[in-house]
Protein backbone atom coordinates (compact mmCIF):
# COMPACT_ATOMS: atom_id res chain seq x y z
CA UNK A 1 0.00 0.00 0.00
CA UNK A 2 2.81 2.39 0.85
CA UNK A 3 4.61 1.44 -2.34
CA UNK A 4 1.44 2.12 -4.35
CA UNK A 5 0.99 5.51 -2.65
CA UNK A 6 4.60 6.46 -3.32
CA UNK A 7 4.22 5.49 -6.98
CA UNK A 8 1.02 7.54 -7.25
CA UNK A 9 2.77 10.54 -5.68
CA UNK A 10 5.59 10.32 -8.22
CA UNK A 11 3.06 10.17 -11.05
CA UNK A 12 1.15 13.16 -9.70
CA UNK A 13 4.33 15.20 -9.29
CA UNK A 14 5.51 14.29 -12.78
CA UNK A 15 2.09 15.14 -14.22
CA UNK A 16 2.04 18.48 -12.39
CA UNK A 17 5.51 19.31 -13.67
CA UNK A 18 4.45 18.37 -17.23
CA UNK A 19 1.41 20.66 -17.16
CA UNK A 20 3.44 23.45 -15.52
CA UNK A 21 6.10 23.21 -18.24
CA UNK A 22 3.47 23.08 -20.99
CA UNK A 23 1.68 26.05 -19.50
CA UNK A 24 4.92 28.04 -19.49
CA UNK A 25 5.50 27.19 -23.15
CA UNK A 26 1.93 28.12 -24.09
CA UNK A 27 2.10 31.40 -22.18
CA UNK A 28 5.59 32.37 -23.30
CA UNK A 29 3.96 34.85 -25.66
CA UNK A 30 0.57 36.16 -24.54
CA UNK A 31 -2.15 35.17 -26.98
CA UNK A 32 0.03 32.83 -29.06
CA UNK A 33 -0.47 35.08 -32.06
CA UNK A 34 0.34 34.16 -35.63
CA UNK A 35 0.79 37.01 -38.10
CA UNK A 36 0.63 37.25 -41.87
CA UNK A 37 0.66 40.13 -44.33
CA UNK A 38 -1.27 41.26 -47.40
CA UNK A 39 0.40 43.17 -50.22
CA UNK A 40 -1.57 45.31 -52.66
CA UNK A 41 0.22 47.35 -55.32
CA UNK A 42 -1.82 49.19 -57.93
CA UNK A 43 -1.45 51.91 -60.55
CA UNK A 44 -4.41 53.84 -61.92
CA UNK A 45 -4.47 56.52 -64.64
CA UNK A 46 -6.81 59.49 -64.84
CA UNK A 47 -9.85 58.57 -66.97
CA UNK A 48 -8.36 55.07 -67.31
CA UNK A 49 -6.13 56.45 -70.08
CA UNK A 50 -2.52 55.21 -69.95
CA UNK A 51 -1.39 58.35 -71.76
CA UNK A 52 -2.46 60.47 -68.79
CA UNK A 53 -0.94 60.88 -65.29
CA UNK A 54 -1.46 58.12 -62.76
CA UNK A 55 -1.40 57.37 -59.07
CA UNK A 56 0.59 54.53 -57.56
CA UNK A 57 -0.46 53.05 -54.24
CA UNK A 58 1.39 50.34 -52.34
CA UNK A 59 0.02 48.70 -49.17
CA UNK A 60 1.78 46.02 -47.15
CA UNK A 61 -0.26 45.21 -44.05
CA UNK A 62 0.64 42.69 -41.32
CA UNK A 63 -2.21 41.47 -39.14
CA UNK A 64 -3.06 38.67 -36.71
CA UNK A 65 -4.42 35.54 -38.38
CA UNK A 66 -4.53 33.24 -35.34
CA UNK A 67 -4.54 33.58 -31.55
CA UNK A 68 -5.48 31.53 -28.52
CA UNK A 69 -8.53 33.75 -28.11
CA UNK A 70 -10.61 34.96 -31.06
CA UNK A 71 -11.80 38.09 -29.28
CA UNK A 72 -8.22 39.05 -28.39
CA UNK A 73 -7.19 38.58 -32.02
CA UNK A 74 -10.04 40.81 -33.21
CA UNK A 75 -9.15 43.50 -30.67
CA UNK A 76 -5.50 43.54 -31.73
CA UNK A 77 -6.46 43.75 -35.39
CA UNK A 78 -8.71 46.73 -34.65
CA UNK A 79 -5.70 48.57 -33.24
CA UNK A 80 -3.60 47.68 -36.28
CA UNK A 81 -6.31 48.69 -38.74
CA UNK A 82 -6.80 52.03 -36.99
CA UNK A 83 -3.06 52.73 -36.96
CA UNK A 84 -2.56 51.94 -40.65
CA UNK A 85 -5.81 53.04 -42.28
CA UNK A 86 -7.86 55.09 -39.82
CA UNK A 87 -10.75 54.47 -37.44
CA UNK A 88 -13.34 54.02 -40.20
CA UNK A 89 -11.77 50.65 -41.07
CA UNK A 90 -11.56 49.27 -37.50
CA UNK A 91 -14.67 47.09 -37.70
CA UNK A 92 -13.87 45.55 -41.07
CA UNK A 93 -12.31 42.21 -41.96
CA UNK A 94 -8.53 42.87 -42.01
CA UNK A 95 -8.10 40.67 -45.07
CA UNK A 96 -10.38 42.91 -47.13
CA UNK A 97 -9.23 46.31 -45.86
CA UNK A 98 -6.04 46.78 -47.94
CA UNK A 99 -7.95 46.19 -51.18
CA UNK A 100 -10.83 48.40 -50.05
CA UNK A 101 -8.45 51.17 -49.00
CA UNK A 102 -6.67 51.08 -52.38
CA UNK A 103 -10.03 51.15 -54.17
CA UNK A 104 -11.14 54.22 -52.18
CA UNK A 105 -7.81 55.97 -52.71
CA UNK A 106 -8.02 55.55 -56.49
CA UNK A 107 -11.66 56.64 -56.52
CA UNK A 108 -10.86 59.83 -54.57
CA UNK A 109 -7.78 60.51 -56.73
CA UNK A 110 -9.87 60.50 -59.89
CA UNK A 111 -12.75 62.38 -58.29
CA UNK A 112 -10.48 65.18 -57.06
CA UNK A 113 -8.09 65.54 -60.00
CA UNK A 114 -9.99 64.72 -63.18
CA UNK A 115 -12.05 67.98 -63.18
CA UNK A 116 -8.90 70.06 -62.60
CA UNK A 117 -7.04 68.11 -65.27
CA UNK A 118 -9.78 68.81 -67.80
CA UNK A 119 -9.75 72.53 -67.04
CA UNK A 120 -5.97 72.81 -67.18
CA UNK A 121 -5.56 70.74 -70.34
CA UNK A 122 -8.30 72.75 -72.06
CA UNK A 123 -6.37 75.95 -71.37
CA UNK A 124 -2.95 74.58 -72.40
CA UNK A 125 -2.71 70.89 -73.23
CA UNK A 126 1.06 71.13 -73.71
CA UNK A 127 1.70 72.30 -70.15
CA UNK A 128 -0.30 70.06 -67.80
CA UNK A 129 1.45 69.89 -64.44
CA UNK A 130 3.43 66.81 -63.43
CA UNK A 131 1.94 67.12 -59.94
CA UNK A 132 -1.03 65.08 -61.15
CA UNK A 133 1.11 61.98 -60.61
CA UNK A 134 0.48 60.85 -57.03
CA UNK A 135 2.08 58.17 -54.88
CA UNK A 136 1.16 56.63 -51.53
CA UNK A 137 2.72 53.84 -49.53
CA UNK A 138 1.60 52.25 -46.25
CA UNK A 139 3.60 49.48 -44.62
CA UNK A 140 2.61 47.94 -41.29
CA UNK A 141 4.94 45.42 -39.65
CA UNK A 142 5.22 43.53 -36.38
CA UNK A 143 8.52 44.83 -35.05
CA UNK A 144 8.55 42.82 -31.81
CA UNK A 145 6.35 40.18 -30.24
CA UNK A 146 7.67 39.03 -26.91
CA UNK A 147 5.89 37.90 -23.78
CA UNK A 148 3.12 40.38 -23.03
CA UNK A 149 4.33 43.01 -25.51
CA UNK A 150 3.54 43.65 -29.15
CA UNK A 151 5.38 46.46 -30.96
CA UNK A 152 3.91 47.44 -34.32
CA UNK A 153 5.44 49.90 -36.78
CA UNK A 154 3.67 51.74 -39.59
CA UNK A 155 5.54 53.65 -42.31
CA UNK A 156 3.73 56.21 -44.48
CA UNK A 157 5.06 57.78 -47.64
CA UNK A 158 3.05 60.12 -49.85
CA UNK A 159 3.58 62.48 -52.76
CA UNK A 160 0.80 64.81 -53.94
CA UNK A 161 2.82 67.32 -55.93
CA UNK A 162 5.31 69.92 -54.81
CA UNK A 163 9.05 69.84 -54.25
CA UNK A 164 9.04 66.55 -52.37
CA UNK A 165 6.83 64.00 -50.70
CA UNK A 166 6.22 63.49 -47.01
CA UNK A 167 6.86 60.44 -44.89
CA UNK A 168 6.38 59.44 -41.28
CA UNK A 169 6.62 56.46 -38.96
CA UNK A 170 4.26 55.61 -36.11
CA UNK A 171 4.63 53.02 -33.36
CA UNK A 172 2.18 51.11 -31.23
CA UNK A 173 3.43 49.40 -28.06
CA UNK A 174 0.56 47.19 -26.94
CA UNK A 175 0.12 45.35 -23.63
CA UNK A 176 -1.55 42.14 -24.69
CA UNK A 177 -3.10 41.05 -21.38
CA UNK A 178 -5.08 44.30 -21.06
CA UNK A 179 -5.06 45.25 -24.77
CA UNK A 180 -4.02 48.80 -23.94
CA UNK A 181 -1.36 50.97 -25.64
CA UNK A 182 1.65 51.80 -23.47
CA UNK A 183 2.17 55.51 -22.73
CA UNK A 184 5.13 57.22 -21.15
CA UNK A 185 3.10 57.72 -17.98
CA UNK A 186 2.79 53.92 -17.74
CA UNK A 187 6.55 53.47 -17.81
CA UNK A 188 7.91 56.34 -15.77
CA UNK A 189 7.41 57.94 -12.37
CA UNK A 190 5.18 61.07 -12.33
CA UNK A 191 8.11 63.52 -12.25
CA UNK A 192 9.95 61.98 -15.19
CA UNK A 193 9.61 64.65 -17.89
CA UNK A 194 12.47 67.07 -17.08
CA UNK A 195 14.94 64.31 -16.22
CA UNK A 196 14.03 62.32 -19.34
CA UNK A 197 14.40 65.45 -21.48
CA UNK A 198 17.94 65.92 -20.11
CA UNK A 199 18.76 62.31 -20.98
CA UNK A 200 17.50 62.84 -24.54
CA UNK A 201 19.67 65.94 -24.95
CA UNK A 202 22.70 64.12 -23.57
CA UNK A 203 22.20 61.13 -25.82
CA UNK A 204 21.70 63.34 -28.88
CA UNK A 205 24.94 65.17 -28.05
CA UNK A 206 26.77 61.85 -27.69
CA UNK A 207 25.32 60.55 -30.98
CA UNK A 208 26.55 63.68 -32.77
CA UNK A 209 29.87 63.87 -30.91
CA UNK A 210 29.28 67.35 -29.50
CA UNK A 211 29.16 68.66 -25.93
CA UNK A 212 26.65 71.52 -25.89
CA UNK A 213 23.04 72.21 -26.82
CA UNK A 214 24.22 75.13 -28.92
CA UNK A 215 26.28 72.87 -31.16
CA UNK A 216 23.24 70.72 -31.80
CA UNK A 217 21.15 73.78 -32.55
CA UNK A 218 23.78 74.97 -35.04
CA UNK A 219 23.34 71.64 -36.84
CA UNK A 220 19.61 72.27 -37.14
CA UNK A 221 18.21 70.38 -34.18
CA UNK A 222 15.22 72.03 -32.44
CA UNK A 223 14.93 74.60 -35.26
CA UNK A 224 11.42 73.35 -36.05
CA UNK A 225 10.28 72.15 -32.64
CA UNK A 226 11.26 71.58 -29.04
CA UNK A 227 13.05 68.40 -27.93
CA UNK A 228 10.78 66.75 -25.37
CA UNK A 229 9.85 63.09 -24.77
CA UNK A 230 7.50 61.97 -27.53
CA UNK A 231 4.78 59.35 -27.27
CA UNK A 232 6.03 58.04 -30.63
CA UNK A 233 8.50 55.55 -29.19
CA UNK A 234 9.16 51.83 -29.30
CA UNK A 235 10.52 49.30 -26.84
CA UNK A 236 12.99 46.57 -27.65
CA UNK A 237 15.24 44.19 -25.74
CA UNK A 238 17.80 46.75 -24.59
CA UNK A 239 16.29 50.22 -24.73
CA UNK A 240 13.54 52.69 -25.54
CA UNK A 241 13.83 54.60 -28.81
CA UNK A 242 12.12 57.95 -29.36
CA UNK A 243 11.23 58.66 -32.98
CA UNK A 244 10.79 62.24 -34.22
CA UNK A 245 9.35 62.52 -37.71
CA UNK A 246 10.41 65.15 -40.23
CA UNK A 247 9.87 68.73 -39.10
CA UNK A 248 9.15 67.75 -35.48
CA UNK A 249 12.56 68.83 -34.15
CA UNK A 250 14.63 69.30 -37.33
CA UNK A 251 14.18 70.42 -40.95
CA UNK A 252 13.16 68.06 -43.74
CA UNK A 253 16.68 67.71 -45.05
CA UNK A 254 17.81 66.12 -41.77
CA UNK A 255 15.18 63.41 -42.02
CA UNK A 256 13.60 61.58 -39.11
CA UNK A 257 15.53 61.66 -35.83
CA UNK A 258 15.86 58.67 -33.52
CA UNK A 259 17.24 58.81 -30.00
CA UNK A 260 17.74 55.52 -28.18
CA UNK A 261 18.14 55.40 -24.40
CA UNK A 262 19.40 52.13 -22.90
CA UNK A 263 17.28 50.81 -20.06
CA UNK A 264 20.19 51.23 -17.66
CA UNK A 265 20.16 54.96 -18.38
CA UNK A 266 16.48 55.35 -17.46
CA UNK A 267 16.26 52.71 -14.73
CA UNK A 268 16.03 55.32 -11.96
CA UNK A 269 12.97 56.89 -13.64
CA UNK A 270 10.98 53.71 -14.20
CA UNK A 271 7.85 52.67 -12.35
CA UNK A 272 8.26 49.56 -10.23
CA UNK A 273 5.85 47.34 -12.18
CA UNK A 274 6.68 48.14 -15.77
CA UNK A 275 6.67 45.99 -18.89
CA UNK A 276 10.35 46.82 -19.31
CA UNK A 277 11.13 44.46 -16.41
CA UNK A 278 10.49 41.49 -18.74
CA UNK A 279 13.68 42.40 -20.61
CA UNK A 280 15.86 41.98 -17.47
Amino acid sequence: MKRHSATLLVILLATSFFFFACNNIVNQHTGNFTFDSILVNQKAHLFGDTAKPACNINVNFAFATKASDEQMKDSVNKYLLSLCFGDKYMGMDPETVPGKYVENYIENYRKDLEPMYLRESAEDSSNVGAWYSYYKGIEGHVQLYRGNLLVYRTDYNEYTGGAHGVYMTSYLNLLLDTLTPIRLDDLFVPTYKDALTDLLWNQLMADNKVTTHEELEDMGYTSTGELTPTENFFLDRDGITFHYNIYEIAPYVMGAIRIKLPYDAVRHLLNENTIINQFD
